[in-house]
C-alpha cells in the first residue's frame, strides 16, 4: 500500500473512530419520530415546519423507519427540528485498516488453496504449516498492495 493511501486510511479511520461503538439499531418507530416525541413537538408542528400536512409528515416518518427515504428528505426534516444531518458509513470490523486485513486474508486463502489443490493433485502437497504460512504471505502481500481482486 503506498504511503498516501496508509495515510489517508488512517486519517480517515481517526475520523470514523468515534462512530464504531454507536448502537447500530434504530428506535422501533423512527428517529424522527422518537426525537420528535422527546422534544414534545406535535406532529402538527412537525408538518407545519416541513410545510406539509400532518399525513403527510407522518408519512415522512414511516419511509425513515422503512429505510426508503432520501436523503434530501431526511435533513429537510431533520432541519425542520433545528437538528443537522449526520450520515456516515461505519466499518463493521471496526476500522478500514481492519476491513482490508479481513479482506486480504479471505482473498489470499482462495488463492493459495486453489492453488494447493492443484498441487496435491500432482502429489506435491506441503504441509499444514506451510500451507498456513503462504496464505498470512499472500495476505500480507494482498494488504500492501491492495490490488482491485482484493474486492471482488
Amino acid at each position: 500500500m503506498s504511503k498516501l493511501l496508509h495515510l489517508r486510511l488512517r486519517q480517515l479511520d481517526q475520523q470514523l473512530q468515534p462512530l464504531v461503538n454507536l448502537p447500530p439499531d434504530q428506535p422501533q418507530t423512527s428517529w424522527l419520530a422518537t426525537i420528535r416525541d422527546a422534544l414534545g413537538m406535535p406532529l402538527n408542528a412537525f408538518a407545519a415546519r416541513l410545510g406539509m400536512t400532518p399525513t403527510g409528515a407522518k408519512a415522512v416518518e414511516r419511509r425513515e423507519a422503512e429505510g426508503t427515504i432520501t436523503l434530501q428528505v431526511l435533513r429537510k426534516a431533520a432541519d425542520a427540528m433545528d437538528m443537522r444531518l449526520v450520515y456516515a458509513l461505519v466499518p463493521k470490523d471496526g476500522s478500514l485498516e481492519k476491513m482490508i486485513e479481513r479482506r486480504a486474508l479471505i482473498v489470499a486463502k482462495e488463492l493459495v488453496m486453489r492453488t494447493h489443490q492443484t498441487m496435491k493433485l500432482e502429489g506435491q502437497a506441503v504441509s499444514d504449516e506451510r500451507l498456513n504460512d503462504a496464505i498470512a504471505e499472500k495476505a500480507e502481500e494482498l494488504r500492501r498492495e491492495m490490488p482491485k481482486q482484493l474486492w471482488r
